[in-house]
């Protein structure tokens, strides 16, 4: 399958600009989180079924709904992540480093996205997926600078206030479509 060209990932947001006005429902607390929490979800699911060609029109009462039970369903697996973050903070510096960055960079990422298409608690807990990111290790080095290079691209263009959501709603496009070649299938 063929993966998703930077070119591509870029003009995501900006083929319906307009819908980049969505994250203004950051200023409602709560209610506005998890609609985009909800809508992020969305997209994400979108970009795991290929879908690249732009931001998905956001739809407030399911968007909310999903951000709502989503968020529920994820108090499992950060109670697993800080209680394991907080033991290795009693450890040796170097080796919880270590371990935090491992998981940072090859655990919570794909975990997470599996969360968000399954959307069920145990499959935030599904770590066979993991022996996808390790038989294909070069692609997911090459995945995780692609979001790190439309993360500083983005960043950079939040001096003009339009890199802040099309940094959002297009953070995980590279991740996910990692997913859609080789978790999925």
């Amino acid at each position: 399958m063929k993966s998703l060209d930077f070119k591509t990932a870029f003009k995501y947001p900006f083929n319906k600009a307009s819908r980049m006005w969505n994250i203004l429902w950051v200023f409602v607390p709560v209610v506005g989180w998890l609609v985009l929490i909800g809508y992020n979800i969305r997209i994400i699911k979108e970009f795991v079924q290929g879908k690249f060609k732009k931001l998905p029109k956001l739809n407030f009462s399911d968007d909310l709904e999903l951000g709502f039970f989503m968020f529920i369903k994820a108090v499992p697996f950060i109670v697993v992540y800080v209680t394991l973050n907080g033991i290795l903070k009693d450890a040796n510096s170097f080796f919880s480093g270590i371990v935090n960055l491992f998981l940072a960079f090859f655990v919570v990422p794909m975990l997470t996205i599996n969360f968000f298409v399954k959307e069920t608690i145990a499959s935030s807990f599904e770590f066979k997926i993991l022996d996808s990111v390790f038989n294909n290790l070069k692609d997911y080095l090459l995945t995780l600078l692609n979001c790190f290079l439309i993360g500083i691209t983005f960043l950079v263009m939040w001096v003009v206030l339009v890199g802040i959501p099309a940094g959002i709603f297009t953070k995980n496009i590279f991740l996910a479509d990692f997913y859609r070649r080789y978790i999925k299938k």
